[in-house]
């Protein structure tokens, strides 16, 4: 801010108290713009990032509710299947018996087919790094912390559950078995429960996921500009 020095002379203490306030106005408008030029450029920023938020809690959303479908899906298929081998072991069925039924259930494909979501997070990032998060609105900015911290907790599930649930080597031996035929109905029995136990638990965590991400969604009604920004 320039101001131009006073040319005349100051001729009374009341010319004075003009020129000084004046000056005190004119820096009090100077900083005022300053202020609301700032306040401006913030709540656009903080609009902006909350747009690009949305658009990825949306597609993380369609894409967590695309893999919800598939795996409970194969979930169903896999309990049937368990359920009937269990039946069969329950009832002193002879073990020839459930190895053929075990291979017709199982004739068109055997796999965990566990579906899990890519989930984004760029536009979160960013607006962490360029700090246009901190002038989003609070209660905004708190569901979507809240979706992308559990966004983290969920992948983190996922590989908890997969170490502490699922024996790999198995699963691999008994999908061999079948496709030779040998296959061990006890043997069996125990990978087909892992697997459903994982899925079942995988379901389970991504409906959570999905009504998390839909409360950090705000309403169809609601600009996201008008909540946006704050100096």
């Amino acid at each position: 801010m320039h101001i131009e020095p006073q040319n005349t002379r100051l001729e009374s203490s009341r010319d004075f108290a003009k020129h000084y306030l004046m000056i005190v106005l004119s820096i009090l408008t100077a900083l005022g713009l300053e202020a609301w030029i700032e306040h401006a450029h913030h709540a656009h920023a903080a609009a902006a990032s909350s747009a690009r938020i949305e658009a990825e809690i949306r597609i993380n959303l369609s894409q967590t509710e695309a893999s919800l479908k598939k795996d409970s899906a194969q979930l169903q298929r896999l309990t049937a299947i368990r359920d009937a081998v269990s039946t069969d072991i329950k009832t002193h069925v002879p073990d020839e018996t459930i190895r053929q039924h075990i291979l017709a259930l199982t004739h068109n494909s055997f796999d965990l087919n566990l579906n899990f979501p890519q989930l984004r997070h760029e536009a979160w990032d960013v607006a962490v790094a360029d700090q246009s998060a901190s002038w989003i609105d609070h209660d905004r900015m708190q569901r979507y912390s809240i979706a992308y911290a559990s966004q983290r907790d969920t992948l983190s599930m996922l590989n908890e559950n997969t170490s502490l649930i699922m024996n790999g080597s198995a699963m691999v031996n008994t999908i061999a078995d079948l496709d030779t035929g040998d296959v061990q109905p006890r043997d069996f029995l125990h990978t087909i429960s892992q697997m459903r136990a994982m899925l079942d638990q995988t379901t389970q965590n991504l409906r959570l996921f999905v009504g998390t991400l839909k409360a950090a969604l705000s309403p169809e009604s609601t600009d996201p500009t008008e909540q946006a920004g704050h100096a």
